[in-house]
């Protein structure tokens, strides 16, 4: 009888956390899953710490091959995952006891939703790691499907490790695509892209830990450019799916580094009318012929899409307030992008 659940899990130079992460799923509350550890060359004695702790449980089963890297393990569990759903875990973190059964529970009440995440607990050091703990509490901020999908364009909404999603999305989108890009957030727009709602359950159910080898931190494929080249044609096709193709595009953020994150949008939509910033000594000035202006001298919502890249922390916020307060719906007259 094949598994509710699979739980896929790659596994690279991981000796010292794997087996938590296995014995988490050793103590969920839901009982009908298996769980799909992808050895990928690990030197460290990692796929032999996963199998000390899944102790002989047969639902663990652990696959060595050559080092390929966390797409190639990822899409080889998807191809050994024999669950109707399937639920993505790293080799560092911890899923609470009731993560499973309440993933299930969810994706089981609302047939509209493909894949949920849940609240996320950060379990690194807020001090030392003070920005990391931020993003996982904004994460934390999206509720329901609505405001995940709003949120896609500013960074991946909810924890890539944190997904349950039905097996048919793998098999209709494909999974993992290989490239100079962030894995987890283009596989994750494409599905948003096709139609996907991507729901949460309103409970801490993970903690994820912050290991100083984290892909993020270290590779080059998770560095700031790569997320805006990677959101840039998916973004312009949501802005035309929302009817306003023919607007102009006008970038919240006249500084140079707001001005370089628009620049892949700008090659797959269309060049920049112009520019708003808060600065004063900023307005009035031409830049590259477009011309910088207040945001109490915005360009009317029918002629203008506004795209923000102001990564500024709490900026978005205070953005999308001023928006709203001016009539401007999210989504459609203006997205933020940072």
């Amino acid at each position: 009888m094949m598994p509710r659940v699979s739980v896929v899990m790659p596994c690279f130079n991981a000796a010292a956390s794997v087996g938590r992460a296995v014995r988490s799923v050793l103590g969920q509350t839901l009982d009908d899953w298996e769980l799909v550890v992808v050895d990928d060359g690990s030197d460290d004695g990692s796929a032999e710490a996963a199998e000390a702790a899944a102790d002989g449980d047969e639902r663990v089963r652990v696959w060595r091959r050559d080092h390929e890297g966390v797409v190639g393990a990822s899409n080889f569990g998807f191809g050994r995952a024999r669950g109707e759903l399937i639920a993505r875990m790293d080799a560092d973190d911890v899923s609470l006891p009731e993560r499973l059964e309440k993933q299930v529970g969810l994706l089981d009440a609302a047939g509209d939703l493909g894949a949920v995440s849940c609240l996320t607990r950060f379990a690194g050091n807020e001090v030392e790691a003070g920005g990391y703990a931020h993003h996982v509490a904004w994460t934390n901020e999206a509720a329901s499907a609505e405001e995940i999908a709003l949120r896609r364009f500013v960074d991946l909404p909810v924890p890539h490790p944190t997904l349950m999603y039905r097996r048919e999305l793998v098999e209709r989108f494909g999974g993992y695509r290989d490239g100079g890009f962030p894995e987890d957030y283009e596989m994750v727009l494409r599905w948003l892209d096709g139609g996907v709602r991507i729901g949460r359950v309103a409970e801490v159910l993970y903690d994820w830990h912050d290991p100083p080898g984290r892909l993020s931190r270290t590779d080059e494929r998770y560095a700031m450019m790569a997320f805006h080249e990677t959101k840039a044609p998916y973004l312009a096709r949501a802005i035309e799916a929302a009817g306003c193709g023919d607007r102009e595009l006008w970038i919240c953020g006249a500084g140079r580094p707001a001005r370089k994150c628009a620049r892949p949008l700008e090659a797959a939509w269309k060049p920049a009318s112009g520019f708003i910033d808060a600065d004063p000594a900023k307005v009035g000035r031409v830049i590259h012929g477009r011309v910088v202006v207040s945001a109490e001298d915005l360009p009317t919502a029918e002629r203008a899409v506004i795209v923000s890249y102001v990564g500024t922390r709490g900026a978005g916020g205070r953005i999308r307030a001023q928006l709203c307060a001016a009539g401007r719906v999210e989504g459609v007259d203006f997205w933020l992008a940072a």
